[in-house]
């Protein structure tokens, strides 16, 4: 799954796309809680921002809790009440069929709040189970941990960046995040500047990455032979012309003969330019294994 795009600022808006706040449970008119990072001098990234549904100082006890369930009437109900009988909060989850009329799958984001720790939930639904509690008859098997994500503001995470605000939070409006009602002294002059949005799926978050003036991203397109070190090929030669690749995404197009690359890079500090990119890969392209093919390279700033 692509979880991330790339988008220019609108105005002082970051517009979030709709596929990705549908995935991340950010709703229109809901209240997102922001933090804003720094980047030091080295690298393409100037400024980062963390956004969440769920006040920084909750994040010590959200908990990522996957249970499996009977496919039949009545099993999302009793793990719901499982939870909600231990005084655990049942934020963001979303269901998934497993084997059809088998297993059902549901992830759910929870809020620990004074239920205790994660292990003291898996002791005690094992208890039950073994005991065969009826209130947990559904219920196959429950794993869960820490969401962690607070790691985002631990120091050992965030070297090369320095936090420089948690702002209140600000209501989603038209699917768009108003950036300077908290941060208008910091983010000025933004319209029209790429950002990268990322979702962090397993931690319900989004970062938003803008970038520093004088980089120069832009995104190529390849169509390359789909088997072991073709990707390598390409990254390598990428890499000695030091390009630096902000992202990568690969997807099979004919299983075992070609598949697609889309990559975003940095040309800021290399001595190819933009312009002579997709003759000088094409040249490079004769002594690679395969046939590789450019098919889109275009700026995004």
């Amino acid at each position: 799954m692509k979880n991330w795009e790339f988008g220019r600022i609108k105005g002082n808006g970051i517009v979030i796309d709709e596929r990705m706040s549908d995935m991340m449970g950010m709703v229109e008119g809901g209240c997102v809680y922001s933090t804003l990072f720094e980047y030091g001098d080295d690298g393409p990234k100037k400024y980062e921002l963390i956004l969440s549904m769920y006040p920084q100082e909750n994040y010590r006890t959200l908990t990522n809790i996957t249970m499996y369930l009977s496919d039949e009437p009545g099993a999302s109900a009793q793990a719901a009440r499982f939870l909600g009988d231990r005084g655990i909060n049942i934020l963001n989850s979303i269901s998934l069929d497993g084997i059809s009329d088998t297993i059902i799958i549901w992830k759910v984001l929870a809020d620990l709040s004074f239920a205790g720790e994660v292990e003291i939930l898996k002791e005690k639904f094992a208890e039950m189970k073994e005991n065969g509690d009826p209130a947990v008859s559904m219920i196959d098997h429950i794993e869960a941990r820490s969401a962690d994500i607070g790691r985002v503001f631990r120091t050992e995470a965030n070297i090369g960046k320095e936090e420089l605000r948690r702002a209140a939070p600000v209501t989603l409006v038209d699917g768009m995040y108003d950036f300077s009602i908290e941060y208008g002294d910091i983010l000025k002059d933004m319209d029209g500047k790429s950002v990268l949005t990322v979702a962090d799926i397993g931690s319900w978050i989004i970062s938003v990455t803008f970038f520093k003036d004088r980089t120069s991203l832009r995104k190529a397109v390849l169509e390359i032979p789909d088997c072991p070190g073709s990707i390598a090929q390409v990254l390598t030669w990428i890499a000695d012309h030091n390009i630096n690749l902000i992202s990568v995404f690969s997807k099979v197009k004919i299983c075992y003969q070609t598949m697609s690359l889309e990559i975003v890079a940095d040309f800021a500090g290399s001595s190819l330019s933009p312009e002579a990119f997709p003759a000088e890969l094409e040249k490079a392209a004769e002594g690679m294994n395969g046939i590789f093919s450019l098919l889109q390279f275009e700026e995004l700033e």
